[in-house]
């Protein structure tokens, strides 16, 4: 009979991590693998790295350089008396990366994350090759309507025992500021009136958009976001688009990306694509 090897495969290197001084803000990052083009993870509110993206960063560095970054008043990095808006936090990631002397990046960014990672394709596009939004949309009419309400509601004790209170707690170098936090994510670009569609059919960069079929962002905007980037057409006569769609399955805003092996597969599938020479603004 042939024995079948129990040998522990090798740990994955340390990551390196890090504080950066930024508008204010102690900065918190981390640099797991390398090579290629690094790819920048943007995550939600009330997630950090370690919440939104732990089952899927082996994965993604694998084969890549990945920086993650915990956002004010997230994970390790404290809060300030400033509002949480995608132009102070995309600020914040510019700062970031001119610290690191990284010039261009890929960016995968989750709902607070993804709105991130638009105003960074459209305000900094020399700045971003390729871009994920997962469950984010680009303007106020993609989300459901409960969707602000039941945010701007939010209190400790609506999350006591979750693991967003618990890692909060554990991680924080403000661990009294988990309200003001709900606070600020429930008026979150409050006065911002979403990009236009010129804005965002004239992004630069290949764009992946992903959500869920029960998510907080509709099914509608999602295929309005594919449509503005050039996609929805008939990929056997012109093409597969350069941008793309993938609705996960069962997944809601919360758990969205749960289903690890599909978000790899779409995600890393996506960014390793080589792009045809005249790819960029469809």
């Amino acid at each position: 009979m042939t024995e079948v090897s129990r040998e522990t495969p090798p740990a994955s290197p340390a990551p390196t991590t890090g504080y950066v001084p930024v508008n204010g803000l102690e900065l918190y990052y981390e640099i797991h693998g390398s090579g290629g083009i690094p790819l920048l993870l943007l995550h939600g509110g009330l997630f950090n790295i370690d919440l939104q993206f732990g089952a899927v960063l082996p994965g993604l560095a694998e084969n890549r350089q990945v920086i993650a970054v915990d956002f004010q008043g997230h994970g390790r990095t404290g809060d300030i008396d400033r509002p949480l808006t995608s132009a102070y936090l995309a600020s914040d990631v510019v700062g970031l990366l001119g610290h690191l002397g990284v010039p261009r990046v890929d960016v995968f960014g989750f709902s607070v994350g993804g709105a991130v990672g638009l105003y960074l394709a459209i305000k900094h596009p020399d700045l971003v090759r390729k871009l994920v939004v997962s469950s984010a949309s680009f303007h106020p009419d993609g989300g459901r309507p409960e969707n602000r309400e039941a945010v701007g509601e939010l209190t400790v004790d609506m999350i006591a025992g979750t693991p967003m209170q618990d890692d909060y707690l554990a991680k924080s170098p403000t661990p009294d500021r988990l309200q003001a936090l709900l606070d600020k994510l429930g008026t979150f670009d409050d006065g911002f009136g979403g990009w236009s569609d010129a804005d965002v059919a004239g992004i630069a960069a290949p764009t992946l958009i992903t959500v869920g079929d029960c998510d907080a962002v509709t099914l509608e905007h999602a295929v309005r976001f594919l449509r503005l980037r050039g996609g929805d057409v008939n990929g056997d006569f012109v093409g597969v688009p350069t941008s793309q769609l993938a609705v996960f399955p069962g997944t809601t805003h919360f758990f969205g990306l749960s289903r690890t092996a599909l978000v790899l597969d779409v995600v890393t599938t996506f960014l390793d694509t080589p792009d045809p020479p005249d790819a960029g603004t469809p």
